[in-house]
């Protein structure tokens, strides 16, 4: 088996800004087999995933479920993308 490049990162795109990042830098969040949508700590759950960066614009509550929801099509439970240190939109 040839070896991988050793300068190689795989990149991924956030959801929300659409910025193409080092995977190591972001979030996977994934719609598992049964419908859920959860926060993959270790990036390798089975199901759709997307990805979302750790810029606190993208980690937005209401940025970010409305980018999950279009990526993964199903609507997050309410508190499943809060992120530490995340911003909150007031009104």
């Amino acid at each position: 088996m040839p070896k991988r490049r050793p300068d190689h990162v795989p990149t991924r795109t956030c959801a929300v800004c659409r910025q193409s990042r080092p995977k190591r830098e972001m979030t996977r969040i994934v719609r598992a087999i049964n419908g859920s949508i959860q926060r993959d700590e270790t990036g390798r759950a089975p199901g759709r995933g997307t990805y979302i960066c750790h810029d606190p614009s993208c980690r937005d509550s209401e940025r970010s479920a409305a980018a999950v929801k279009r990526a993964l099509g199903a609507e997050p439970a309410p508190g499943t993308l809060e992120f530490e240190g995340a911003t909150r939109a007031t009104t």
